[in-house]
């Protein structure tokens, strides 16, 4: 069977849950496909809603990701941000099936690549390994805090 991006972004979303609940969060699917999110995951103290990402590889050292929504209506075609509507990214590269949670607000505006190697090291650069899912959603609230699921309940 040929794989249609339905189906990829499927397979992703299934990862990432998956991913999470084995983390130890607590994941919600929202009901229909209306919602700008694809996921909502309780750390304990925060609902994060986050929007489920394919990536592909751009370059070769690099990958990348929409970080926008397009559809067409009445034969109009829409592009819009997820900005107040997810607050972060979860990405899947299926070449290697590593996972990554981009904040959106560390997120470019069309697409976004993570780069794993480069000859320079310029502040522009998004390097991948900075956004690897290791188990720990990152806090939003300061560099090097994160947010570890509330194993008290």
């Amino acid at each position: 069977m040929t794989e249609n991006s339905k189906m990829r972004g499927d397979r992703t979303e299934a990862a990432v849950l998956s991913s999470l609940v084995e983390a130890g969060y607590s994941v919600s699917v929202p009901f229909g496909d209306n919602d700008k999110y694809d996921l909502v995951v309780d750390d304990g103290g925060t609902l994060h809603r986050v929007q489920c990402k394919t990536a592909w590889q751009n370059k070769p050292e690099t990958i990348r990701f929409n970080t926008h929504s397009q559809t067409t209506r009445d034969g109009v075609y829409h592009e819009q941000t997820y900005e107040g509507a997810a607050d972060a990214f979860a990405v899947r590269y299926p070449e290697t099936g590593a996972l990554y949670w981009v904040d959106v607000d560390d997120a470019t505006e069309q697409k976004m690549e993570l780069r794993f190697e480069a000859d320079i090291d310029h502040p522009s650069i998004n390097w991948a390994s900075e956004f690897e899912f290791d188990g720990t959603i990152p806090s939003q609230s300061g560099p090097g805090r994160s947010a570890t699921p509330d194993q008290s309940v």
